[in-house]
């Protein structure tokens, strides 16, 4: 059964106005979402990979609800220094100097592994994905844009966004200059050629950073773009200049999201974002996981070790994205044998008989309502179980949960179907077995024992290995 589309209800919560909202885009037809993509000097920790898996949530509900939407995303290969203030190494320099290779080659490889992670996790690939390299024309015009304007000036060789000419910069907190007295975290230096402590960096140029690889022509001469203005050119040169929500870590909001707003309304002249979608923090025991410490998780290394990567996308699923998810083995072991019964529940579960739409409908209420409200996926997981408990059919049951699955992408009828291959095989093994040495007893009363030994070689070539005991031939696996 393939459920209609329905009118969205949902509220949000806006970083931007910090209150819940109505979801409203202003053009049903054409929802434009923009997602701060990876900087691709490293691989991605499950940290970074919580914020894509719950950005995919929301995508994949905004087009259950029955709107079209275009997702953008973009691809940091250039321009994201070590500090996210403009200071210290280009990130993706300090890759290439780590792993002997060019910039490029770095970009390209943590790229390909960046979406083959997504991929074990079920997160759709957005409609439009753009490295910043592509766009280094888009940026210089936006930059010539903000000087005409009076937004941008040009000291020590860069050219910087002047944030004293907005009425307020600090749009994501009620903050002064004098509370952020540098404006940046991670322990920043303050750059002196700055007028104002918290402007940012549009343009570098050979002054600075002499040994960056990547380089081109410009009018203030031969450098390369700062992070910030990549995000607002992307998203403009594939979304317009109306944006209707955007998404990224909560650690993004401030500096990069907040100087994206000031150059992208300073470009326009109106507000550019309607909602701002911020996802929190992934903490381990000892804090908040990030590359920077050297030490970080993978989907690879949760591969390594047994773990099905979609049992990491459950285990974030049943946290608000709102709230900082603690990362444990033991949580991750719950989560995962959690996510194993889910689906041998669905593989139990029979094709028979027709869907009942009132059952289905009233189920489906009850996990649209917990999506609506600030996609609360926890209560849609909830939803998710009580269809097991439902007064109807298998049928009817099945059927929702393919259609909750289509949002919350767990994989379970593939999962369930995949289980029952295995079991089957298993039975189909366990007969072939049993059958081989009922033969071999057969063989041995009538001492054909030619027959018999010839079995027994047989089933041990399969690594089955017999047994003779008073109470029969007991069978076992060799390891």
């Amino acid at each position: 059964m393939s459920a209609p589309a329905r009118s969205i209800k949902m509220k949000l919560y806006n970083s931007l106005t910090r209150q819940k909202e109505d979801f409203v885009p202003k053009d049903p037809q054409n929802v434009g979402m923009y997602t701060c993509g990876p900087t691709v000097y490293h691989f991605a920790h499950i940290g970074n990979l919580r914020s894509y898996i719950m950005e995919d949530i929301l995508d994949r509900y905004i087009r259950y609800s029955g709107y079209n939407l275009k997702r953008v995303m973009n691809i940091t290969d250039v321009g994201h220094l070590t500090s996210d203030g403009d200071t210290g190494e280009d990130k993706m320099l300090k890759g290439a100097k780590r792993e002997h290779k060019s910039v490029m080659d770095i970009a390209a490889f943590y790229t390909k592994a960046f979406f083959e992670d997504c991929e074990k996790l079920n997160i759709r690939r957005p409609d439009v994905v753009e490295p910043a390299t592509n766009c280094i024309g888009q940026f210089i015009k936006a930059i010539k844009t903000l000087e005409q304007k009076g937004y941008a000036y040009q000291a020590g060789g860069n050219v910087y966004f002047d944030t004293s000419k907005l009425e307020k910069y600090y749009v994501f907190n009620d903050f002064t200059e004098e509370d952020l007295a540098v404006g940046v975290r991670e322990g920043v230096e303050e750059d002196s050629n700055k007028k104002n402590k918290a402007d940012f960096v549009l343009w570098f140029t050979k002054s600075k950073f002499d040994d960056q690889e990547l380089k081109w022509n410009s009018p203030w001469g031969v450098g390369y773009p700062g992070w910030h203005i990549e995000c607002s050119c992307i998203s403009m040169k594939h979304l317009g200049e109306h944006l209707d929500i955007h998404c990224g870590g909560i650690d993004n909001a401030f500096p990069h999201h907040t100087n994206e707003i000031a150059q992208s309304e300073a470009i326009i002249g109106h507000k550019w974002c309607d909602f701002w979608f911020h996802v929190h923090h992934l903490n381990t025991g000892s804090g908040k996981m990030s590359k920077s410490s050297g030490e970080f998780l993978t989907v690879s290394l949760l591969d390594e070790k047994g773990y099905d990567p979609l049992a990491y996308r459950f285990f974030c699923l049943q946290s608000h994205y709102r709230k900082t998810l603690v990362f444990t083995w033991e949580n991750l072991d719950n989560a995962a044998n959690a996510y194993s019964k889910l689906v041998a529940k669905v593989a139990s579960l029979k094709k028979d008989g027709e869907i009942e739409k009132t059952a289905f409908e009233l189920c489906r209420s009850a996990f649209c309502e917990a999506l609506d409200n600030d996609l609360n996926t926890s209560l849609a997981v909830t939803a998710l179980y009580d269809v097991f408990k439902a007064d109807t059919n298998d049928a009817t049951k099945l059927a929702l949960i393919e259609d909750f699955d289509s949002v919350l992408a767990l994989g379970l009828i593939e999962g369930a179907k995949k289980l029952s291959a295995m079991k089957a095989e298993e039975n189909v093994g366990k007969a072939w077995v049993e059958d081989l040495i009922a033969k071999r007893a057969m063989a041995k009363a009538e001492k054909d024992y030619a027959t018999a030994d010839a079995i027994r070689k047989e089933l041990l070539e399969n690594n089955i290995v017999l047994q003779d005991t008073p109470n029969g031939t007991k069978w076992t696996v060799k390891m």
